[in-house]
């Protein structure tokens, strides 16, 4: 395909040469470093393919491109965390991002306001899309790339959810009927979660559509259908057209006005099965927001059905971590957190004898040199029964929905994170770092 073709398609097609070169080299972030390095001095077109394909093959997240005073930075996102990857000369820098912009259709002129925009990545059989957004810095403009990979789709069972939140999320999705809501910030993993639902329920004998902003996965046998903004189609504008079409089941991207709350909500009251996410600390936090965004409580208590609360921890590495006796005040801070909790559901009999996992200083080349390899999701789940129904009408503040849900039984996030922790597959550090603690 000509240059210029792929310009005006905002295609990439990587050839099969890069890929030859990048398959095996690029596992790690320095050996991703070092193929930049070979290809600075070729041309910008070229460069751009060993970047955006070499993340791919890191299993990169998002790609940061960061402008300084005398030069500019490269970053990828691995398991949730940046690392820094290459420094690049200012005029390299301008070419590529003149380079993404005219892939993403995104004005070249344009350098004093954000602008967003998308192109896919032909890669061997997979067609990958990239969500591109600039931001005006101090030095010039700060590029993210998305990197939405097919390849991240997961069914339920392969999530590794924990047996216990297993159950309870297969017998709420098949619910006919009410709002399950996903929450949690950018990354956690809530369209991965969703999209776990719709493979578990997905059928011949029921019709699902999505609105989403933009599309994530492509499943066969689903409706989907994308936000174009640009075009007046936002969320509530699809959400009027999709309950026209005979829906069973509808994913919602995201809430994030009154209008989209108002339909999704009074579609999950007749008859239809609602998926959606918002973004909030933790599950209980869910009700006081759509009620801040002006729905209405005798509307959001008997529509909701369950909301999951999600986040993303690291695993430990499995080739250079190392399990320990934990010391007095780890093994005080976990029988502390998880008192009360079914043994059964820990899934440890006797605190005494556990060994918690400890991460190498210097990590190893299979881990980037981190200590942790892979993600693994902590979840806390608020069900709705009649009796949170009749409180939530009261409008109760957050921390009095989530004392309610914690004495019916809800295991918190931050408890999520202490299993795993006595399961020897995180660390303390990691859970504290992206859960916090519980007051």
């Amino acid at each position: 395909m000509e240059d210029s073709q792929k310009k005006i398609l905002g295609l990439v097609s990587v050839s099969q040469d890069i890929i030859d070169q990048l398959k095996e080299s690029s596992k790690t972030n320095a050996g991703f470093a070092e193929n930049i390095k070979s290809h600075l001095s070729q041309s910008t077109t070229s460069l751009f393919d060993v970047i955006i394909s070499g993340a791919i093959f890191l299993g990169s997240s998002d790609i940061h491109l960061e402008p300084e005073k005398e030069r500019a930075k490269l970053r990828v996102r691995i398991d949730g965390v940046l690392q820094d990857t290459i420094f690049f000369e200012n005029q390299i820098y301008h070419n590529l991002l003149s380079r993404i912009k005219l892939l993403s259709k995104i004005k070249l002129n344009v350098e004093a306001k954000p602008q967003d925009g998308r192109f896919t990545v032909a890669l061997e059989k997979k067609v990958i899309e990239i969500r591109t957004s600039t931001l005006p810095s101090e030095f010039g403009e700060s590029v993210v790339m998305r990197i939405l990979n097919p390849e991240n789709f997961m069914t339920l069972e392969s999530l590794g959810i924990r047996s216990d939140l297993f159950k309870i999320m297969e017998k709420e999705i098949k619910r006919p009927n009410g709002m399950i809501v996903v929450t949690g910030p950018t990354g956690a993993g809530k369209t991965t979660t969703l999209y776990a639902f719709l493979e578990k329920i997905q059928d011949s004998e029921i019709k699902i559509i999505t609105i989403e902003d933009p599309i994530e996965y492509h499943v066969e046998g689903i409706s989907q259908t994308q936000v174009e903004k640009e075009k007046g189609y936002g969320f509530s504008d699809g959400l009027k057209s999709i309950v026209r079409q005979d829906p069973d089941v509808i994913l919602v991207g995201e809430i994030r006005d009154l209008e989209t709350a108002k339909i999704s909500l009074q579609a999950s009251l007749t008859g239809h099965l609602v998926l959606t996410t918002m973004h909030t600390n933790d599950a209980s936090g869910a009700v006081p927001r759509l009620v801040d965004l002006g729905a209405k409580p005798t509307s959001v208590a008997p529509a909701l059905k369950m909301i999951i609360a999600q986040r993303l921890v690291r695993r430990v590495c499995q080739k250079c971590s190392t399990k320990m006796t934990p010391t007095k005040e780890e093994l005080s801070e976990l029988e502390k957190g998880l008192k009360g909790v079914s043994k059964d559901i820990i899934g440890v009999k006797d605190f005494s004898k556990i060994k918690i996992a400890k991460v190498s200083e210097n990590g190893c080349q299979d881990c980037n040199l981190t200590g942790y390899k892979g993600r693994l999701g902590l979840y806390e789940i608020l069900l709705v029964d009649s009796d949170m129904e009749k409180f939530i009408l009261e409008e109760p503040a957050t921390s009095l929905i989530k004392e309610k849900a914690i004495k019916n039984g809800m295991i918190t996030i931050y408890q999520s994170g202490l299993i795993e922790i006595a399961l020897g597959h995180t660390t303390i550090q990691e859970v504290k770092k992206v859960v916090g603690e519980d007051e």
